[in-house]
């Protein structure tokens, strides 16, 4: 074990003892690491942190090993950085996430620290289940509901990892063609609607805790937090979660599962100065140009993403068409 990490991990929790620290999972692209610390004299046995070192040499997966990709992931952990520590004690119940409770820097690595969810019980993954998609789906909707017209001061000024500012070297790799020549419309289309929210930007099954009993969810991983369109959310989760023909078969009832978690949520939250209507009415506009948005990324990044398929592409077209008719 590392002495100094240690110590400095006793000091900012007062606990008088790390008893092992063990591997979760490597960072993405090898800029660190998550690790559970099992503590004596801490309020909860073990938690978890996330330790954010920039490897010597840059590993993308698929090869995206630019500065400008390094630059961003280093961005984006300064991002959720200030989400826990500025933002998290603001939520209410329905909204559960890791608690904030420390950070510093060491050892030319930064170190968060957060409550680990497995202690509360929060310990199982998604499977492939009405029931785990429908608890993502009111958590994101009680999410935006709560977060509506927030100014998202210090997070990114577009959220979601897959926004056209931050990658332009995917929309360079893109073959010539019609959607590569409307990405920056679609862009702005997105950033120009009245209703904005803040969106986690990242909300695929993997980053949903839950109870075993599948009755409590909990979000992590909010690197790409930031202002935008709710809609965007819904379609990320939907691409990661549905295989092809299940899109098809359930996109509808999807769409109006989440507005009515979105209004009990606006009505819970006091957001009585929201037209819900108009806000509906909005965001189901921007459901296809939010699926082009993301089949615009993909199309760079990864062409053979299972994601591409034939729903993806019907929105698209439906999305292209929809814009044509504006100009």
């Amino acid at each position: 074990m590392n002495p100094t990490l240690e110590a400095k991990i006793i000091q900012n929790t007062g606990a008088s003892t790390v008893i092992k620290i063990e591997k979760v999972q490597s960072l993405w692209s090898d800029f660190g690491v998550l690790e559970r610390v099992y503590l004596s004299g801490f309020k909860q046995d073990s938690i978890v942190i996330k330790r954010i070192k920039p490897p010597t040499e840059l590993n993308h997966p698929r090869g995206w090993n630019s500065d400008v990709s390094a630059q961003r992931k280093l961005k984006s952990y300064e991002i959720e950085r200030h989400w826990y520590e500025e933002y998290v004690n603001q939520l209410p119940p329905q909204i559960k996430t890791p608690n904030f409770l420390f950070y510093f820097e060491s050892d030319d690595e930064r170190v968060l620290g957060l409550e680990d969810l497995n202690v509360i019980g929060l310990s199982a993954k998604y499977s492939h289940s009405k029931q785990c998609f429908r608890h993502c789906l009111e958590w994101l909707a009680n999410f935006h509901a709560f977060h509506i017209n927030d100014t998202g001061n210090g997070l990114w000024e577009v959220g979601t990892y897959w926004h056209l500012d931050t990658r332009k070297d995917e929309w360079e790799a893109m073959q010539s063609g019609e959607l590569k020549n409307a990405a920056s419309q679609i862009d702005f289309y997105l950033k120009s609607c009245n209703y904005q929210t803040l969106v986690h930007g990242d909300a695929k099954p993997a980053n949903f805790c839950f109870s075993p009993d599948l009755k409590k969810v909990a979000a992590v991983d909010f690197q790409y937090v930031g202002k935008g369109c709710g809609i965007k959310d819904v379609i990320y989760l939907m691409s990661s979660a549905l295989i092809e023909n299940e899109l098809f078969r359930q996109d509808e009832i999807i769409i109006n599962e989440y507005f009515i978690f979105l209004e009990k949520a606006l009505q819970q939250f006091s957001k009585n100065d929201i037209d819900f209507d108009a806000l509906k009415k909005e965001w189901m506009t921007c459901y296809t140009i939010a699926w082009s948005d993301f089949d615009r990324f993909l199309k760079g990044w990864n062409s053979s993403n299972r994601r591409v398929n034939d729903y993806m592409a019907f929105q698209t077209k439906e999305a292209l068409r929809k814009l044509k008719n504006l100009n």
